[in-house]
């Protein structure tokens, strides 16, 4: 009986379960499939506004801002326009401005024309107000002359007046003669400067030598540099060796010394053997051939001057100008052009053409004597040609051309004048070298007035004096000794810009052969 209950019951319950889902499955499920239909659209028509809402509203500020900038720009554009505005009446107002003080100017002037003029017609009035009474009394005066008084008195005023007439005459003759023989002047110098052209390259402090190869840069400074610095000793010129493509720079103050230098490092160069003893050796061999280019730089000076019967210590002598530079100009170049001008003007004047020729080549001679000539160098080549046993015309035409002594003959003038042609000609001197050779050489003959130095080289454009020492005389102790007193004596006796350094060097050798 309970059986049946349960069974009942289950059936029941599966009846109401059944019914249940039947009815979720009529009823509610297509609702719930709805509400979640219409969530679904009411969150996408929420979207959709919430994204035209965005747009519109980018719209807007993309608009506002498009007509801030149009505001802005038409706001600027106005400004702008203001300004030029303003700069144009501001500018007008300045020209008026200038116009006006102008014509205060003009007026100032006219006024100050108008008051001169005034006062000079005043002066003009009073003068002829005198005049006319002068005249009064003459009249007067002449009334109660006779006839003899009175043509004593016309003959005195014609004297008088022609009198004036010859002076002025003869002004304008004197004047006329001067300007025909400035004229004369003019053309005989410009046809003898005309005879004698001489071109000129300007010389400089430097000498470049072309290397084979960027190897031999190597060679030439030598372990540990020490061939370089042989080289700089023997030679006493500074080489200098840089970032320059196969090429080295020699450079000195003393042009026989550069060129020296220059013949050395080459027959190095061919030579192979780069070493200090070789660089001694080919040295004296580049001595001995600037020698013999300064003999045949004499020899040919004089045979282009056309001077001959020079002593042959007068022609070695000439033939050292030849490395010489006077304000960038070769002077013996310098010195065969004013032997050929003087020759001409002397031709030309019909004066001594073998003084003026002879003295005009030699007045620079003294500019190739050493340091035991002492003084200005028209009177040092004096004494030297004295010594020479030259003629006392060609003697006073050397010492007088920079007038240290009076010029006396016609011939000293003319070395004068030939001398002012040739270094005054467009292009024969371009810089001031005499003070920096003077500089250089007093600064080489200070140092070597010291005891136990061999010999010293100012290297650097004056910045450095480095000198040789006696090994035997002078030990370490006195080589430092000795660079402090010559340090000390060239800040006292000697004037120089910056700084000079003082390199005092001592070195010791010792050979032996083996056999």
């Amino acid at each position: 009986m309970l059986l049946h209950y349960v069974v009942a019951a289950l059936i029941g319950l599966g009846v109401v379960i059944v019914t249940s889902f039947a009815i979720y499955l009529g009823w509610l499920k297509p609702m719930w499939l709805d509400a979640i239909k219409r969530r679904e659209e009411a969150e996408a028509t929420e979207r959709r506004a919430q994204q035209e809402t965005e747009a519109r509203r980018d719209a807007v500020l993309a608009e506002a801002k498009e007509e801030a900038s149009r505001i802005r720009a038409r706001a600027e554009e106005e400004a702008k326009e203001k300004l030029s505005a303003l700069g144009r009446t501001e500018d007008r107002l300045c020209m008026k401005e200038e116009g006006l003080e102008e014509r205060r100017r003009l007026l100032e002037e006219r006024d100050a024309n108008l008051h001169r003029e005034a006062r000079i017609l005043g002066e003009k009035e009073d003068s002829i107000e005198r005049r006319i009474r002068a005249i009064d009394e003459e009249f007067q005066r002449v009334g109660a002359l006779n006839k003899t008084q009175a043509r004593d008195l016309y003959l005195k005023r014609v004297e008088a007046e022609f009198k004036d007439i010859g002076q002025r005459r003869a002004k304008e003759v004197e004047l006329a003669a001067i300007a025909d023989a400035e004229r004369r002047a003019k053309k005989i110098i410009l046809d003898v400067m005309q005879r004698n052209v001489v071109d000129y390259v300007t010389e400089a402090t430097l000498a470049v030598v072309e290397l084979p190869s960027e190897d031999m840069k190597g060679r030439i400074i030598g372990r540990e540099g020490r061939n370089i610095r042989a080289f700089e000793q023997v030679t006493g010129v500074d080489l200098i060796i840089d970032e320059t493509p196969e090429a080295v720079v020699i450079s000195c103050f003393d042009p026989v010394r550069r060129e020296t230098a220059r013949l050395a490092l080459m027959n190095l160069m061919v030579d192979g053997r780069i070493h200090p003893g070789r660089i001694e050796e080919l040295y004296e061999k580049a001595t001995a051939e600037v020698t013999r280019t300064i003999l045949d730089a004499g020899e040919r000076a004089a045979e282009r001057a056309n001077v001959v019967g020079l002593p042959p210590k007068v022609i070695e002598t000439m033939g050292r100008l030849r490395f010489r530079t006077s304000y960038a100009q070769n002077v013996l170049d310098h010195s065969v052009e004013v032997s050929r001008l003087a020759g001409s003007l002397a031709a030309e004047l019909g004066l001594n053409t073998e003084v003026a020729k002879r003295a005009g080549l030699l007045h620079d001679i003294g500019k190739a004597l050493g340091p035991e000539y002492e003084g200005p160098h028209a009177l040092t080549g004096m004494e030297f040609l004295r010594g020479q046993s030259e003629k006392d015309a060609i003697l006073h035409a050397v010492g007088a051309h920079h007038h240290e002594i009076e010029p006396e003959s016609p011939e000293a003038i003319l070395v004068i004048l030939a001398d002012t042609i040739s270094a005054a000609r467009p292009g024969a001197r371009r810089e001031n070298l005499e003070n920096y050779l003077k500089r250089l050489n007093a600064l080489e003959g200070l140092a070597n007035s010291f005891p136990g130095v061999e010999r010293s080289y100012a290297v650097q454009a004056g910045r450095e004096i480095r000198l040789i020492v006696k090994p035997m005389e002078v030990d370490d102790m006195a080589a430092a000794r000795l660079a402090n007193e010559v340090a000390k004596r060239i800040e006292k006796d000697l004037e120089y810009p910056g700084q000079i350094k003082v390199t005092v060097i001592r070195e010791m050798r010792v050979q032996q052969v083996a056999k």
